[in-house]
């Protein structure tokens, strides 16, 4: 058994889309960054990459490899997946966003991540903070999610 954690923040801009764990979040700003940004499964990817001891994702996907501009993070995961093969006993992850709430999407997302990992919904747990007003993400300024990840 190993353990992988991972984190991944980013800005929040208008005009961008605001992608959780795969599932597009109706809002007036999204994650600035390379690839759609989805924080959730940048966190999942840099989790089953430290548990492999396989790098980080920066290193698999570079921010300056124009491969990657605007990628859906979902076909980044697949390729983790297919690549490592990853037996996944379960994963807890937070997402810290100021707004919109995310109390009534953590169910969906939470499907979505199951089946992206191809692993029972029970095996997921997706927890939704706030930042309680403080700091950029507090400030409706960036996103952030954690995850950590228990493979076999």
């Amino acid at each position: 058994m190993r353990i992988g954690f991972g984190s991944d923040i980013h800005k929040l801009e208008e005009g961008r889309k605001l992608m959780i764990g795969g599932i597009l979040i109706p809002s007036d700003k999204g994650e600035a960054a390379h690839s759609d940004g989805d924080v959730l499964l940048h966190a999942i990817i840099d989790a089953i990459l430290g548990a492999a001891a396989a790098g980080d994702i920066g290193e698999l996907f570079p921010p300056d490899d124009n491969k990657w501009k605007d990628a859906d993070s979902t076909i980044l995961l697949k390729h983790v997946m297919d690549v490592l093969k990853p037996e996944i006993g379960n994963i807890d992850a937070v997402i810290t966003l100021e707004s919109p709430k995310l109390g009534s999407w953590k169910d969906i997302i939470r499907k979505k991540v199951a089946s992206l990992l191809s692993i029972d919904e029970s095996r997921v747990s997706i927890k939704a903070k706030t930042a309680e007003g403080l700091g950029d993400i507090g400030s409706g300024r960036a996103i952030k999610a954690e995850a950590i990840i228990l493979i076999g």
